[in-house]
């Protein structure tokens, strides 16, 4: 089971999912307070198993919001976010990959560890 790790920053609040193994599989943006934090968290939970939009291709499907979207980054590496049914962005990958089948497999993992996962602070 994974857990989702929250962070406080200078400016506010972040979270990872981490899997069972400890591994950051996603990571979320700044949000202003704890409870938008958790709200954050929620979403994800909710939104965590829904269709993939590959931006690698052309031409790309384009799939209604809530949506994964692969790309590739600067890097050349593929990478991953999940976007709400509004359109914003809830997280990120927590790391590039070298290969489309391994960011896949990132997002199968946040389907499987997101739903039951524990929240905890992270210590200072």
């Amino acid at each position: 089971m994974g857990k989702f790790i929250i962070k406080k920053t200078n400016t506010g609040y972040r979270f990872d999912l981490a899997a069972s193994n400890g591994e950051v599989i996603a990571a979320s943006q700044v949000y202003k307070s704890l409870r938008t934090c958790k709200a954050g968290i929620a979403s994800l939970q909710r939104n965590c198993q829904v269709a993939v939009e590959d931006q690698t291709v052309d031409p790309v499907a384009a799939v209604k919001c809530p949506k994964f979207e692969v790309y590739k980054d600067k890097a050349d590496e593929f990478r991953f976010r999940l976007r709400a049914s509004n359109g914003q962005n809830i997280t990120t990958s927590g790391e590039g990959y070298t290969t489309k089948s391994a960011c896949l497999n990132g997002i199968a993992s946040i389907g499987r560890n997101a739903v039951d996962a524990k929240i905890v602070m992270a210590e200072d």
